[in-house]
């Protein structure tokens, strides 16, 4: 598959030839890229082999129209986080609702205005680079995060979450279903609530029973997204492997599985049934066995090694 490199890459997807040809001249114009899809079902075909920055998605087509094509392609985690511009002639606000729902970032009217047009793309063609960027820079220091709409459906995940939530729930694939199993589900519909602050926590016990996940909401960030940490809470493997790797004692080990996991002081006192200041002095000969300095250092090589 070809990604674009430095150079910006739009696909435009629109059944009108006329309108296709003058929304093409335009951002080729403005030195964009332009790939051009005749229908939903080409737009798909085309993604497998390169993708573009943006979407510009025509709302009412022949076969599969704007909206159920840019469900199919959001329900794919190589394609999600690509921004889709909706085009729509339809008076009828609820198309526009459903342009939303459907996954787009934003909607304009037909006949489309120009240079509304370049500049809206401009804006979420520099959002989804970003939020790339992120999601990247994450996943290198083996964080678990993801982010979901009102529905608690995956808008976004690290692949590292992925996989913690395919452990967790066997049989569930983000690839077919944008949807979280039941039982995490209704844990971030919980976490999500409009009365929910930043930084609460639900655990949730797998229908196996072999594992607990706790899922902390970290931000929300529009009106449609939640960004939420997940915690592997596998205690025993995780000490296990802390002490294995750079001879710590057990509590050792488990101080520092729980600063890996954002724990102030305080909280790993009150986990561990000891003192903040205990918890200081642990943290002392830890960052000595680790040979760093900080607590932020210490986390992430922790964060690493639980990872692996």
């Amino acid at each position: 598959m070809q990604t674009p490199g430095s150079s910006a890459t739009v696909l435009i997807v629109d059944d009108e030839p006329d309108s296709l040809r003058m929304l093409v001249a335009a951002l080729e114009n403005a030195g964009i890229t332009v790939l051009a899809a005749r229908s939903g079902e080409a737009a798909i075909a085309l993604l497998g082999h390169i993708l573009p920055d943006l979407i510009i998605m025509d709302a009412v087509m022949p076969g599969i129209d704007g909206f159920e094509t840019t469900k199919r392609i959001k329900q794919n985690p190589g394609y999600a986080s690509i921004p889709v511009i909706f085009m729509t002639g339809l008076a009828d606000g609820r198309h526009v609702v459903g342009a939303i729902e459907a996954g787009g970032v934003d909607y304009l009217r037909k006949p489309v205005d120009l240079a509304e047009l370049l500049a809206r793309v401009c804006l979420h063609m520099t959002q989804g680079r970003a939020v790339q960027a992120s999601m990247a820079s994450l996943d290198a220091t083996g964080r678990l995060m993801m982010a979901t709409d009102p529905q608690g459906r995956v808008l976004w995940c690290t692949p590292q979450a992925e996989r913690v939530m395919t452990s967790f729930a066997p049989g569930w694939s983000r690839s077919d279903n944008a949807g979280l199993p039941d039982e995490v589900r209704d844990a971030v519909l919980r976490l999500t609530a409009p009365q929910g602050g930043i930084g609460g926590a639900i655990r949730v016990a797998s229908k196996q029973g072999t594992s607990t996940l706790e899922l902390t909401l970290v931000g929300r960030y529009r009106e449609n997204e939640a960004l939420i940490r997940l915690h592997n809470l596998d205690v025993a493997d995780d000490v296990a492997k802390l002490r294995a790797w750079q001879q710590l004692t057990q509590r050792e080990a488990e101080v520092l599985r729980w600063v890996s996991y954002g724990k102030s002081s305080s909280d790993i006192g009150s986990l561990l049934d000891i003192s903040p200041r205990t918890v200081q002095k642990h943290l002392e000969r830890i960052y000595e066995k680790l040979g760093v300095e900080t607590r932020s250092a210490a986390a992430a090589i922790a964060i690493r090694i639980i990872g692996q």
